[in-house]
């Protein structure tokens, strides 16, 4: 359950000493699950006897959100050519049964670090594209481990959200530290302001829009509408409208919404790009 103050797992569950036999079970197979590390070294290899201990103290520091699978490249020559591996120690990261993510020799705690990080981001986006059960199986996961890991509440809070659950998306958003700063999680909270909005029929806000294309006040309700709904890019472009047509309109109404459009879909969010460029294209034209 969400909260449990699960134990972390023991390290061997996290660490293990991989083969060619076990390759498809122990890598490409579980980190469909979760992320997997590969570190493909040898006994007569110094950097990899510096690397090994890094990387296993950072596996470990994860809790349990990835694993690590050793290969010896003498006695498992197989998978280590087929990846191409030229030289050790090479690590390669895998997510979803693919390599995603890669480097070659000994580097510092502090990119071990980083790469970790932007392996769990990338485990994450991945399950967000094409598993949103999955992705709240992860999630939850990493808060079974981490109760207040800021971004796995996030993360679980849009799965509800965008599983049309906004009453769990809140609960879940409700559970983060008062003091909480991060960008994903603003952005659940502003998506979450945006549903909470009534959402008012939009035949008779269309009918009003073919007669009078200028009744912003029905644009505006439309926009509100959409937004409502989950279709921000068609919220955004009803505002945008607008503020095309009279910037000033209601205190500058359509573009204090239109932010809180941008900040619910985030800043990479194609929508928000498109728009901003396009809102700056007509501030500043």
């Amino acid at each position: 359950m969400i909260g449990d103050t699960t134990p972390a797992p023991a390290k061997s569950d996290l660490i293990k000493e991989g083969s060619d036999a076990g390759f498809v079970a122990d890598v490409i197979e579980a980190s469909k699950v979760q992320p997997v590390i590969v570190d493909f070294w040898a006994t007569w290899c110094g950097p990899c006897r510096q690397l090994t201990p890094a990387l296993e103290k950072a596996v470990l520091a994860a809790k349990g959100a990835v694993k690590l699978v050793k290969i010896d490249v003498d006695k498992n020559p197989a998978f280590a050519g087929q990846l191409r591996v030229q030289s050790i120690p090479t690590v390669y990261a895998f997510v979803d049964g693919k390599p995603v993510d890669g480097f070659m020799g000994a580097v510092p705690d502090s990119q071990i670090k980083t790469f970790i990080d932007r392996l769990l981001a990338l485990a994450f986006e991945s399950l967000e594209l094409g598993d949103i059960g999955g992705a709240a199986q992860a999630y939850a996961q990493a808060l079974q481990l981490e109760p207040q890991n800021v971004k796995a509440i996030a993360g679980l809070a849009r799965c509800y959200l965008t599983g049309g659950d906004a009453e769990r998306a809140r609960e879940v958003v409700n559970m983060a530290p008062e003091a909480a700063k991060d960008a994903e999680l603003d952005s659940v909270r502003a998506a979450l302001k945006l549903a909470s909005e009534p959402v008012s029929e939009t035949a008779d806000l269309d009918r009003r829009l073919a007669a009078d294309p200028d009744d912003h006040e029905a644009r505006f309700e439309l926009a509100k509408a959409l937004a409502g709904r989950g279709d921000m890019a068609g919220a955004a472009d009803h505002l945008l409208t607008i503020i095309a047509r009279n910037r000033e309109w209601n205190d500058q109404a359509a573009r204090q919404q239109l932010l809180t459009v941008f900040e619910a879909v985030g800043p990479s969010s194609d929508v928000a790009k498109q728009g901003r460029r396009r809102l700056s294209s007509i501030l500043f034209s």
